[in-house]
C-alpha cells in the first residue's frame, strides 16, 4: 500500500502523519491550508460547511477528483465528518469500520444506552419532550460530530430553548431528533487513541484535549489541539474502558474515546470512529507500528 486518499473536513493530521511515515497522499479537505500543502503530493478543497452538506455529496465528484491527482490510489481514508462514505461507489478500499458500527458509534444517543447497558459512567441524556424531568445545567450538542463548535450551555429551561431555536437554524440546519440534551458536567477534556482489530483493541496513547482556547478560537468548547501525554491517576483506567468500548462497538483501526476527567474520575464523552487531531502525537505508533494492517480483512 503506498497511494492514499484522505478525506474529511480537517485532513492535515492524516496527510502529514502518512507523508511522514513514507506514503504518498492526496487531500481532499475544507481548509487546504499551507502546512498541509506541504506534506501532499496534491489537494483539493471540499466545498462543504455543514454536516447536511456532506451528506449529499456526490461519490461521483470525488472519484473525478482522485482521477484528477493522476494516481493509482490504494486506499481511501475518511477523516472527520466522511466516516460513513459508501464504499461500493470508490475504485479502492474504503479504510473504515463498517457504516453501521460508524453510525452508532457516532451517535451520541445511541452510544448513551450502550454506555448505560455496559455499566460505564457517562452524562445523563435528557429529552426535551420531558421537560420536568432536565436538572439544568445542561449541554446541548449535535447528537452526531461537531468537533465541539455547536455545543452550548443552558442554565435554565428558557436558555435551552433559545439554543433548541439556533441550532435548529438556517445556519446549522439540525433537527431536534440531531440534538442531544446531556448532564453538564465540569472537569478536564481528554481522550484515549486506540488501535483495534475484531479481536484485539489497544490504546496507544492518553491526551489532554485543548478546547475553546481563547486565541485560537471564540467557541468555549471548540476542539482546539491536545497535550500528549495527559499525566493523570486515572490514565489506566480510561486505556481499559477505551479499549473495551472500541471491542464491543466492533470498531476497526485508528479509534478514539473522548472522556472528561471529573473531581470522581473519567466519563465517557463520545466515541470517534476515524483517525483524531491527536494523530500528529501519535503517528510514529500509528503509522509505523501497522494503523493500516488493523484493516487487513475488514476493508470496506
Amino acid at each position: 500500500m503506498q497511494n492514499i486518499l484522505a478525506i474529511g473536513f480537517d485532513t492535515r493530521n492524516i496527510v502529514c502523519s502518512a507523508s511522514r511515515a513514507g506514503y504518498t497522499v492526496c487531500s481532499i479537505d475544507a481548509f487546504r491550508d499551507l502546512d498541509l500543502q506541504e506534506c501532499a503530493y496534491a489537494s483539493a478543497l471540499l466545498e462543504c460547511r455543514t454536516s447536511g452538506e456532506l451528506r449529499q455529496l456526490d461519490p461521483g465528484w470525488i472519484v473525478a477528483k482522485m482521477n484528477g491527482f493522476g494516481l493509482d490510489f490504494d486506499a481511501i481514508v475518511p477523516g472527520s465528518g466522511m466516516e460513513m462514505l459508501d464504499p461500493s461507489r470508490f475504485p479502492c478500499p474504503v479504510l473504515a469500520s463498517s457504516p453501521e458500527a460508524v453510525k452508532e458509534a457516532s451517535n451520541k444517543l445511541h452510544l448513551a444506552k450502550r454506555l448505560e447497558a455496559m455499566g460505564m459512567p457517562h452524562p445523563r441524556c435528557y429529552s426535551s419532550n420531558e421537560p420536568e424531568a432536565i436538572e439544568y445545567p445542561v449541554i446541548l450538542k449535535p447528537a452526531t460530530g461537531g468537533g465541539g463548535i455547536f455545543n452550548r450551555v443552558a442554565n435554565n429551561r428558557q436558555e435551552m430553548l433559545e439554543v433548541l431555536e439556533e441550532l435548529s437554524g438556517p445556519d446549522q440546519g439540525l433537527t431536534e431528533n440531531e440534538i442531544v440534551i446531556q448532564q453538564f458536567l465540569e472537569g478536564t477534556p481528554s481522550s484515549v487513541s486506540v488501535l483495534s482489530t475484531k479481536d484485539e483493541a489497544l490504546a496507544v496513547a492518553v491526551n489532554e484535549q485543548l478546547t475553546g482556547i481563547p486565541w485560537l478560537s471564540r467557541l468555549p468548547f471548540a476542539y482546539c489541539g491536545n497535550i500528549t501525554p495527559f499525566i493523570t491517576e486515572y490514565a489506566e483506567e480510561m486505556e481499559k474502558l477505551a479499549e473495551e468500548l472500541i471491542l464491543e462497538l466492533g470498531l476497526l483501526g485508528s479509534c478514539g474515546v473522548d472522556f472528561l476527567v471529573t473531581e470522581q474520575g473519567p466519563v465517557v464523552l463520545e466515541v470517534n470512529p476515524r483517525f483524531q487531531g491527536s494523530l500528529d502525537k501519535n503517528f510514529n505508533v500509528s503509522f509505523n507500528n501497522g494503523m493500516f494492517n488493523s484493516y487487513k480483512g475488514f476493508a470496506r
